[in-house]
């Protein structure tokens, strides 16, 4: 019903207008505010994002120990990265992925739902081809995977999935359990396909073979601690080390190898005569017999020493900590 004006209002309405107190085109701002956003009721934003952030900071870090892992276990270099963290509908993630892919549906722990690990093929026959005593080379044209080979996946992403429980400790505590694996994305229906889900995708490189490495959350999966997932929570959580893990941590740190090396002493040549060089030909130091030598550790000055023998074997006294290794 719309509201009719007595001759009154409207008499001071003109007023108004007529000596400035209203300015006609407020109305035309207030309805043109930019405040308004557009909503899009398919793809409800259910993460906040704070949560997404604790998500980012989660996988950042399992990021790390796992191409930590992988390094040592394939023993060649792995480099692996956060790519990104982003909200999407189950659907639109399952159309995402090749054909064929090997997905892996694991059980977080019994209190919560399922959730899903997806391994390209970039990521997955290199690693076999390592294994199985190769140079880690993805064939030319993609293939499906063998039993043999969807054996020895199933033990690396074991592995995996040990790695994420360690990254995600914090937050709360998941016993992954593998459910199924599969490698046809269409057939997979973990659950609606107009459900939201975390996805955390990781960027690897193995070799010369560069891959991708899907996590998927279900909202409903992460529903029941969707409120550990703030940095409030995940530092409070934070438990100082004890005496016994402060004692692994050392008796690891002792069993670190570094490169250990001594330099004889330098000379200062110029081109000319460095270009008159033949065999046989003698340099002469800048330093004298009895000055001690610098000890490096890792490239880093870090003793004085003396150079001698020990069972046969060249070896050097350590004299004392060099006063500007610090610096």
């Amino acid at each position: 019903m719309k509201e009719v004006l007595s001759q009154t209002e409207i008499d001071s309405l003109i007023h108004a207008l007529s000596t400035g107190q209203i300015n006609p085109d407020e109305k035309d701002a207030a309805m043109t505010d930019t405040s308004v956003r557009v909503y899009d009721f398919r793809r409800p934003n259910k993460f906040s994002k704070e949560q997404m952030r604790t998500l980012q900071v989660v996988h950042e870090n399992f990021a790390r120990i796992l191409a930590n892992f992988l390094s040592a276990y394939l023993r060649t270099p792995v480099q692996i990265r956060l790519a990104s963290v982003s909200q999407v509908t189950f659907e639109e993630f399952i159309f995402s992925l090749p054909t064929p892919t090997l997905m892996t549906i694991f059980s977080a722990s019994s209190d919560l739902g399922s959730a899903m690990l997806e391994t390209n093929p970039q990521f997955v026959f290199p690693i076999i081809d390592l294994l199985f005593g190769g140079e880690g080379e993805t064939p030319r044209k993609i293939r499906e995977l063998t039993e043999i080979e969807l054996t020895v996946m199933k033990r690396i992403i074991l592995k995996i999935m040990e790695n994420l429980r360690y990254a995600w400790e914090d937050i709360v505590e998941i016993n992954p359990v593998i459910e199924n694996m599969d490698t046809n994305p269409q057939f997979n229906q973990m659950i609606a396909s107009n459900e939201t889900v975390a996805l955390i995708t990781l960027s690897t490189q193995i070799c010369k073979s560069e891959g991708l490495i899907n996590v998927c959350f279900p909202y409903m999966t992460l529903e029941k601690v969707i409120g550990n997932l703030t940095a409030q929570h995940w530092f409070s959580t934070s438990q100082p080390l004890s005496k016994h893990s402060k004692q692994l941590v050392e008796n690891s740190l002792e069993q670190v190898e570094v490169e250990v090396s001594a330099i004889l002493g330098s000379a200062t040549i110029c081109v000319e005569d460095f270009l008159q060089f033949e065999v046989g030909d003698v340099i002469l130091f800048e330093q004298k017999v009895d000055t001690p030598m610098t000890l490096l550790v890792e490239g880093d000055p870090m003793y004085d020493v003396q150079l001698g023998v020990f069972q046969g074997n060249r070896a050097v006294q350590l004299l004392a900590p060099k006063e500007d290794k610090d610096e």
